[in-house]
């Protein structure tokens, strides 16, 4: 897919960002095209290659973006007990960057949090993962950065008293 300077798109770890720069650079001494994508306070520099459409992503239409909440209303997927597995697991998730596996990984890690605490690495894949899904859920749908938080505390809620109301 073809971004343009300006366009806002989903990078797959970092989020909602613009394209601000199509740039040549050198790397290793190969000369290629880049994306220069700003995300914040971050620029990160995205080969245009064969991979760009895994690493960048436009954002999701508002229609299908509010069909994938319904994801956060139910009772995460189960989660492996071994950290090692569960991190694994969780990483291969995220890899698409879509916003349907941001709100399953963000479900998951939510019920296994009822269940056992969340370590270092979990705790910093569920931070990466509602980061991402907030910021483009304030973009796509145009809200506020309090409301969304809102609102996905209330989805996540929703979804854990079905787990409980479960067992």
């Amino acid at each position: 897919m073809a971004f343009h300077v300006g366009d806002p798109i989903m990078h797959w770890t970092y989020g909602l960002g613009n394209i601000i720069a199509l740039e040549e650079r050198v790397l290793s001494e190969v000369k290629k095209q880049y994306y220069a994508v700003r995300i914040k306070d971050l620029t990160v520099w995205v080969p245009l290659d064969d991979d760009v459409d895994i690493h960048l992503r436009p954002p999701t239409a508002a229609a299908d973006f509010k069909g994938l909440l319904s994801i956060l209303a139910e009772p995460g997927e189960s989660l492996p007990d071994d950290r090692q597995e569960r991190k694994l697991q969780i990483v291969d998730r995220l890899k698409d960057g879509q916003a349907e596996s941001l709100c399953r990984v963000i479900s998951s890690l939510s019920s296994y949090q009822k269940i056992r605490a969340l370590n270092e690495t979990d705790q910093s894949l569920m931070k990466r993962a509602r980061n991402a899904l907030l910021g483009e859920w304030t973009y796509v749908l145009a809200v506020s950065l309090s409301d969304a938080e809102k609102e996905l505390h209330r989805l996540l809620e929703s979804g854990l008293s079905k787990t409980q109301g479960k067992a």
